[in-house]
């Protein structure tokens, strides 16, 4: 169940479906994000999701699903191709710029459900490559 929660999760990312994947998500959720603030609940996850969908657009490729034997943690590796819609505040200009980044994911789950995902990623790879 563990590995299926977490593939819905990303199969819902890569269609831009921010509601299928906060039906994956518990009452208790936290989201990390790299180099960023916890978003505590799925509201902010949600106000988050609009974000990203206004400045990037991405699909997730390669994706490896692992899961622990208890259902209670999981991780997912993949690669981040995008492309660089808007100028995201505190960071390069944006112009449509295609970037390419290996990732991944690191979840906790109750009941079925998220209650957090940990996303990391090389931003510094990923400033060199909007940059150039």
């Amino acid at each position: 169940m563990t590995r299926a929660t977490i593939e819905a999760y990303y199969a819902a990312f890569n269609r831009g479906d921010t509601d299928a994947m906060l039906d994956t998500l518990h009452d208790e959720f936290a989201h990390n994000v790299n180099e960023g603030a916890t978003r505590l609940g799925k509201e902010a996850f949600a106000d988050f999701c609009r974000h990203m969908s206004e400045t990037y657009k991405e699909e997730l490729t390669d994706m490896v699903v692992f899961s622990n034997e208890d259902g209670t943690r999981g991780a997912a590796e993949f690669v981040v191709n995008g492309t660089y819609l808007k100028t995201d505040p505190g960071l390069p200009e944006a112009h449509g710029q295609k970037y390419v980044l290996p990732a991944g994911g690191f979840f906790s789950l109750k009941e079925g459900k998220i209650t957090r995902v940990t996303t990391y990623y090389n931003l510094q790879d990923w400033i060199r490559q909007v940059s150039a």
